[in-house]
């Protein structure tokens, strides 16, 4: 299999006599772990780079903003986009001709590496520069896709497009869906992999894992993000501040043990549960010993992360006068939880995890309809 970026040779003549920036992180590598900046400097008139959330050498922690600075391998300006601004000014792109990206996705809608390509795609149209996206696999697949749609009263830097929390779908190809279904308008390349399937995970691939943000450190975390992130928008822990982020979730007051016979009792497919307990060094409760359970995953075919963290978070709601959706409100007004979820079924309490299946298995087939056209792989 040959990545997006090991592939550039063969495009040349999108990159001739124009000026080049790069969105990219730590994770824009090629198999043999040489940077997609090393590699354009040689081959094209490479004259900006762009950060995204983590920084361009993956070094910053979730939330934290960025300036821009001068990248000291490069000495190119690196222009934060995750700052002030996380769409491109003009005066950022007032250099270049032609806009890259090559970031490695996770497959979840919150992930925000995808919507700072949206934004970029946007920017590029408005300023008339092209777009660039080297693609790299989905890690989840392109076949499965989970959850339910996204509808934009909730619209935000964590979900902008309606769109499933599993999408099923690689970079390169969400970024022609975002071109054409949701109308940016871009001039858009997609530099394809060769010799990737669809049903290809991770697992399947003979590929390094990289990790693609510090709280995503194992490939089981990938999956179990989609379980457990929805506790970002709640006074949980999602285990931001331990050795298995996004694999434990938990809190002092957590009824643990009665959660897991709980859970232990539906029979949910693909995952184990167990008890644990963690003092987070950051984040929620830091510095505070946490009861928890840690989601340790047995069949990746068959594990489904998206309906169980609808389970989890209306197990831990249930059986608990301590839990609480966090405060401050966003600034459209909107709790967080519901910017995650991309509908407000979850905090209102309105819908049964039977009704939640529904809906997915309604929202599931409008999606698959959508997504089915911007496919570029078998």
């Amino acid at each position: 299999m040959k990545l997006g970026i090991e592939l550039v040779k063969n495009f040349k003549d999108i990159f001739k006599d124009k000026k080049v920036g790069l969105i990219t992180n730590h994770t824009g590598l090629d198999q043999n772990f040489k940077s997609s900046i090393d590699i354009l400097n040689e081959v094209t008139d490479l004259r900006a780079l762009y950060a995204p959330e983590h920084g361009i050498r993956g070094d910053i922690q979730a939330g934290q903003k960025l300036d821009t600075y001068i990248d000291e391998k490069t000495g190119l300006t690196v222009f934060s986009l995750y700052g002030a601004t996380k769409k491109p000014t003009c005066e950022m792109l007032k250099d270049i001709d032609v806009l890259c990206f090559d970031i490695q996705d996770v497959g979840a809608r919150y992930y925000t590496y995808i919507y700072t390509m949206a934004y970029s795609m946007i920017a590029a149209k408005e300023n008339n520069k092209e777009f660039v996206v080297f693609d790299r696999p989905n890690p989840l697949g392109g076949k499965k896709i989970e959850g339910n749609m996204l509808d934009l009263e909730y619209r935000s830097f964590i979900g902008y497009y309606p769109m499933l929390q599993r999408h099923g779908l690689t970079i390169g190809e969400l970024a022609k869906m975002f071109n054409e279904e949701y109308g940016i308008g871009v001039k858009l390349h997609v530099v394809k992999m060769e010799g990737w399937r669809r049903d290809q995970e991770f697992d399947d691939l003979d590929l390094s894992y990289v990790l693609p943000s510090p709280n995503l450190p194992t490939v089981d975390s990938v999956y179990n993000y989609l379980a457990t992130c929805i506790f970002e928008g709640t006074n949980l822990s999602e285990g931001r501040g331990t050795t298995k982020p996004f694999s434990f979730i938990g809190a002092p007051w957590l009824k643990n043990t009665l959660i897991i016979e709980e859970l232990r009792k539906l029979d949910i497919k693909g995952v184990a549960f167990r008890e644990v307990y963690f003092t987070p060094t950051f984040s929620k409760h830091k510095d505070v010993l946490c009861k928890g359970i840690e989601l340790l995953i047995k069949d990746k075919a068959a594990y489904e992360p998206v309906i169980l963290s609808m389970i989890l978070l209306k197990l831990v709601r249930k059986h608990h006068e301590e839990f609480d959706f966090i405060k401050p409100y966003t600034p459209n007004g909107h709790p967080f939880i519901n910017l995650l979820v991309g509908d407000n079924f979850i905090k209102e309490d309105s819908l049964n995890i039977l009704e939640i299946k529904e809906k997915f298995n309604k929202d599931q087939k409008i999606f698959k309809a959508i997504k089915e056209k911007y496919e570029l792989y078998d």
